[in-house]
């Protein structure tokens, strides 16, 4: 399975799913992985922040790499960011060996200016191989890299391995919009565009250009949906879809909690068996839990996917 500069629709970000003890419950990552395609999602994008890959040992995380490749029938992208050039480039090589469409290098928090962020991403893609097509991801509300389109464009021009911009900018609809029209007035060449931040942002993102979303939102089949809405001009009724998750989107948005979120949806959902994180991770209270069950049954009254 491939992706290229036109890939759109929904990458999912996979959760890693774990029972109770910390061990990786494989029997999940099976269902999830057919969840995500019976959602409608054109790829699936693992090991990523939210599928908890530095809390994996490098063993654990080939074994999930060649589960879920093996059962997918879409593309894999996974996940390889790391403090070094060495551990990148040996996932990244494994990962393609065992049959991933390409990689994802997030920028390491320590860079500061335009010329050192240029200069990382030309050292990761000296490390993994100019070969292996990959995915730049700029999210610098957790990672604290600032990247201005003309850094984006000139990484990409650097690198015409770089298929895809995982955009989770914050605001950011402004930088989707000048990306593109740097491509329509040939300054820059051809990448998709896909957007993450939970989807918080998707009610607009494709009107500005982008090609759809790589995010993990508890509903992806109504990710799914709302792409192929506005892909056929059906604007009211993509808002629409989209106003009745936004209670649910929104508060999966807050910092600390929203992987244990979007696990106890998923484990609702009968997807996964637990929503067990790997230590450290800030569970729900009981409190919270009550409250997700709230807007699960307010969006239910719009949605019935999600009537739980």
């Amino acid at each position: 399975m491939t992706f290229n500069t036109k890939s759109a629709g929904v990458y999912a970000i996979a959760a890693t799913p774990f029972f109770d003890d910390g061990s990786i419950d494989f029997a999940s990552v099976d269902r999830l992985t057919d969840f995500y395609q019976e959602s409608g999602c054109t790829g699936i994008t693992i090991l990523g922040i939210m599928g908890e890959a530095p809390k994996l040992e490098p063993d654990e995380s080939r074994a999930i790499i060649k589960r879920v490749v093996e059962r997918a029938n879409v593309p894999v992208i996974v996940g390889v960011s790391a403090p070094g050039f060495a551990a990148m480039r040996s996932l990244a090589r494994s990962s393609m060996d065992m049959g991933a469409a390409g990689v994802m290098i997030a920028p390491t928090p320590a860079l500061r200016t335009d010329d050192q962020i240029v200069s990382y991403f030309a050292g990761a893609v000296e490390a993994i191989g100019d070969d292996v097509p990959w995915v730049l991801q700029d999210y610098p509300l957790t990672l604290n890299v600032i990247m201005a389109p003309g850094v984006i464009a000139r990484v990409m021009t650097n690198h015409p391995s770089c298929m895809m911009l995982k955009h989770e900018d914050w605001p950011g609809l402004e930088k989707v919009s000048k990306l593109r029209a740097m491509q329509k007035s040939g300054e820059l060449r051809d990448f998709s565009i896909l957007c993450g931040n939970g989807g918080l942002f998707l009610d607009f993102e494709p009107e500005r250009g982008a090609d759809g979303a790589m995010t993990g939102y508890g509903f992806p089949d109504m990710l799914t949906e709302l792409v192929s809405l506005f892909a056929a001009g059906k604007r009211d009724e993509a808002h629409d879809l989209f106003d009745a998750h936004l209670p649910l989107i929104r508060y999966e948005q807050q910092l600390g909690i929203g992987l244990a979120v979007r696990k106890y949806v998923l484990k609702r959902r009968g997807v996964i068996a637990s929503d067990a994180q790997r230590k450290p991770g800030q569970m729900l209270t009981a409190t919270a839990r009550a409250e997700v069950d709230y807007l699960l049954a307010r969006v239910a009254r719009h949605d019935k996917r999600a009537a739980l």
